[in-house]
């Protein structure tokens, strides 16, 4: 029994919790890129340095309040900061949309070429990110450390296998569960969010019916920043930013919208916390669980790890492929690419 309640623990250190977290910061990431497929019609290339930017962004008003003495308790100073990374990225994404996307858009030009402009934005804003902070390691994560120390839950409990459960992992969550309550609230029950949801369904009615598109652009572009900051920042307070990272997150991210279906929000988080768990499930070295459950003579020598993690974002890749084979319309039937 206790060898059970052993590879339980393993399996929620290990593979639930921190998959959890990961699932929340993707589908964050994945919300924002399927509202711009959604209501700007475009896969935008720059969606991940977009989340670097606002991170980077956040991380320079982390410093500047913790120089002056500010600091927010048991929780990271970044929380704090947050607002301010959102409204400075809000306006460099207005502002990229003023100076490059609104002069393809005017022209109707095909999503194709959107895509394609959205790589020269993703470029430049690489740039501008890897000049601003650099390309190394960045910590940024201050006030308690653990809820859960590993060294207490085992001593509390006499099992062999310890428990951590970390600040940011329980406000990933948390945070990310507000952000989608409001979002969700605010696309079902204002006017505003209405209009967002009829431009998206049939651009040509919507405009016939009065909604002004410039003003729909604009929120959406606001929506984006506050969802592509906030789930930057939570990636670099549960891991650590490094602006090379955030980069390569736009692979899960762009997987997580397509395996739930483009355009739909519900499935960019279901898809998040399926490449998530999916990630983490096959690059965990198994070994241990194993050794809990299987009698001795069947313990594994290896370490039983399907893939190392180095390959993680293989497995997105690999998903994605999958479901542009199989289900190219995703799990919540969005729209097809």
């Amino acid at each position: 029994m206790l060898d059970l309640i052993n590879a339980g623990v393993a399996l929620l250190n290990f593979i639930i919790i921190p998959a959890t977290a990961y699932g929340a910061q993707l589908a964050l990431g994945a919300l924002g890129a399927t509202l711009i497929y959604g209501i700007l019609r475009f896969s935008h290339f720059g969606h991940g340095d977009n989340m670097a930017f606002g991170t980077m962004i956040t991380i320079g008003f982390t410093n500047l309040l913790l120089g002056l003495g500010i600091t927010f308790g048991p929780f990271p100073t970044a929380l704090l900061a947050l607002p301010f990374g959102i409204i400075v990225t809000a306006l460099m994404m207005l502002l990229m949309d003023r100076t490059v996307f609104r002069f393809y858009r005017r022209r109707r030009a095909a999503p194709v070429v959107m895509t394609m402009v959205s790589l020269g934005v993703m470029f430049i804003m690489n740039f501008v990110v890897r000049f601003g902070i650099g390309v190394d390691d960045v910590l940024f994560a201050d006030g308690t450390r653990f809820i859960i120390a590993a060294r207490e839950f085992r001593d509390w409990s006499g099992l062999d296998e310890a428990l951590s459960l970390r600040m940011t992992q329980v406000i990933t969550v948390v945070t990310a569960a507000i952000a989608v309550a409001l979002l969700f609230w605010f696309l079902n029950r204002t006017r505003t969010g209405k209009s967002l949801r009829a431009f998206s369904d049939n651009e040509d009615l919507a405009l016939l019916s009065g909604i002004n598109p410039d003003r729909v652009v604009m929120v959406t572009w606001i929506i984006v920043a506050a969802l592509t900051t906030t789930a930057g920042v939570l990636y670099g307070l549960d891991k650590s930013f490094k602006a090379f990272t955030y980069f390569q997150l736009l692979l899960p991210m762009f997987a997580a919208a397509v395996v739930g279906g483009l355009g739909n929000p519900l499935g960019a988080i279901a898809g998040g916390f399926i490449i998530a768990f999916s990630e983490v499930i096959v690059t965990y070295a198994w070994k241990k669980v194993l050794t809990y459950l299987l009698p001795d003579a069947l313990a594994p020598a290896g370490l039983v790890q399907l893939l190392g993690t180095d390959y993680k974002f293989a497995v997105s890749f690999a998903i994605l492929i999958i479901v542009l084979l199989f289900r190219p319309t995703g799990i919540f039937r969005g729209k097809s690419l």
